[in-house]
């Protein structure tokens, strides 16, 4: 199955498990955003072309990574005046995969959103258990640049 999505004024044909750079999207990487500007929809012969986007279609994405793109040299030189100005620019851009396509108004399936709430209550469980003060807490780690200098005195 494919689609056809609109962000940032430009048009994208992806499918499952597609990485497509796009311009800067919100989000930080590992993030799951929906992008709801879906203007077709189709798999293999079976096109739907929506008027102009396609009703309770939407797309799940992944965040990879926010990075700039190449740097674009603006260079210009007025010729025997001794001027010249260089110039460079490098845009946002946002990596995503593309998860799924949902069509007719279904849900995303929420197994990213699940394992970064799992991931602070395991913090707060640890921190509950240093925090009693007994015996089974882990003991505190010493830099090793101290711990290096403490044995070169003995």
């Amino acid at each position: 199955m494919f689609a056809v999505i609109k962000t940032g004024g430009k048009q994208y044909r992806v499918a499952a498990n597609d990485v497509i750079t796009v311009g800067r999207l919100a989000g930080e990487p590992g993030d799951v955003i929906e992008i709801g500007e879906v203007l077709a929809v189709g798999e293999g012969e079976s096109v739907t072309i929506g008027a102009p986007l396609v009703e309770g279609a939407s797309i799940s994405a992944e965040v990879v990574s926010q990075d700039r793109s190449r740097t674009v040299i603006a260079f210009k030189k007025r010729r025997r005046q001794n001027s010249r100005r260089k110039r460079g620019q490098r845009q946002h851009e946002t990596v995503i995969r593309i998860s799924e396509i949902l069509t007719a108004g279904q849900k995303a399936s929420p197994r990213k959103a699940e394992t970064k709430a799992a991931a602070p209550k395991a913090e707060t469980a640890q921190a509950d258990v240093a925090s009693e003060g007994t015996e089974a807490a882990a003991p505190a780690k010493k830099p090793r640049a101290k711990k290096a200098a403490a044995e070169k005195a003995e």
